[in-house]
């Protein structure tokens, strides 16, 4: 023990914690008695000293770690997933300083959407690193938007970002406008083009069916986008949310107690109305499970300790879009509440409930 902790750069103490919890338990014994790590235990140790630098509690850690889906590649992809979006937003951030500080050395005025050009334009880039740690297919919700796949034979997977929910029986073509989302994908997975929902590079009706999922909010112009994909495609199935109903925010307890701002986020979202009217579809709710492992914005409705979590928060545009000031006070209100026992108090009707309407709805075209 003494030698693994010397080459990994941590105290003994930390990994006798790290055996006592079970997160990574030396499974040999040497002659002596003394306890040995096995090259599994040394790789499983460095995956969970990788994420714990990275920022993760432990709790994330032993589920990270733990995920059985995920082998020592899977694990690399996301820990070089989550050091790419570091760097990327490190890159965009000085690039920006650089010219704010170029345009003061002119005299030249900055514009407030020049200061706030990292948060706008680069936001998907900014964010996407944090996907692969979070972000993976939710298999209640998948066998949802699958069977309204149908028959389809030919998918295009528009917004395609790392490519959850992308069936693996189809013929899938992938378009993913952001750099960052396209280099996390796969090897495997389907070819992905360069391209933006409004402007589809197909001849129409090339697909039996395209799809998008969770990704209509960060388009331009939605209705831009939903009409190309009637055009390019026979049939429609778009995952995305409810702004129609009055008092729609109030429907998780998130955004109606600790993150009002939200609806200033899709403020200018397009009704759901409007979107369905716009490619001819019907609408169908989409429940969020409880233990829902995709880590969209809705997921951890009954597990609210998870959005104390940095990683959690830094996967859903909806934190990069409120700003820094009501991220702080929405996680510091929160973590005071769940400590007091008056979040509980509050939501004391989740604990029972295995989905919950939370706005979710999918589009059939």
């Amino acid at each position: 023990m003494g030698r693994v902790a010397g080459l990994a750069d941590v105290s003994v103490r930390t990994l006798h914690h790290y055996d006592e919890i079970g997160l990574v338990r030396p499974s040999a014994r040497t002659a002596a008695g003394y306890r040995a790590y096995s090259a599994d235990d040394v790789e499983r140790l460095r995956e969970a000293l990788a994420y714990r630098r990275l920022g993760f509690g432990l709790r994330e850690v032993a589920e990270l770690v733990g995920d059985a889906s995920a082998d020592a590649v899977a694990h690399l992809r996301r820990l070089r997933g989550l050091l790419l979006e570091r760097r990327d937003r490190a890159d965009a951030m000085v690039a920006a300083i650089d010219r704010e500080l170029e345009a003061r050395a002119r005299g030249l005025k900055v514009t407030p959407e020049e200061q706030l050009e990292m948060l706008g334009a680069r936001l998907y880039d900014a964010i996407g690193g944090a996907y692969t740690a979070t972000r993976r297919t939710e298999p209640r919700i998948a066998a949802q938007i699958w069977d309204a796949l149908g028959d389809a034979q030919t998918v295009l997977n528009v917004g395609a970002g790392t490519g959850s929910y992308e069936p693996a029986d189809r013929d899938v073509t992938a378009v993913e406008p952001s750099e960052v989302m396209r280099r996390q994908r796969p090897a495997g997975s389907a070819p992905c083009v360069a391209a933006a929902a409004e402007s589809l590079p197909f001849e129409d009706r090339s697909f039996d069916v395209a799809m998008a999922v969770s990704t209509v909010h960060h388009w331009g112009d939605p209705i831009a986008g939903l009409r190309e994909m009637r055009r390019v495609a026979r049939r429609v199935v778009v995952l995305t949310f409810d702004t129609d109903e009055p008092g729609w925010q109030d429907r998780f307890w998130l955004t109606r107690d600790y993150l009002p701002e939200f609806a200033a986020v899709l403020a200018e979202f397009p009704p759901l109305a409007g979107m369905a009217d716009a490619i001819g579809a019907r609408v169908e709710p989409v429940p969020v499970p409880w233990d829902c492992a995709d880590g969209l914005f809705e997921a951890y409705w009954r597990r609210p300790g998870a959005y104390l979590e940095d990683h959690v928060r830094r996967a859903s545009s909806v934190w990069a879009r409120v700003g820094p000031e009501a991220e702080r006070r929405a996680v510091q209100s929160l973590g005071d509440d769940l400590d007091s026992g008056r979040w509980a108090e509050r939501n004391s009707d989740l604990v029972d409930l295995d989905t919950a309407d939370l706005g979710l709805r999918l589009l059939m075209a």
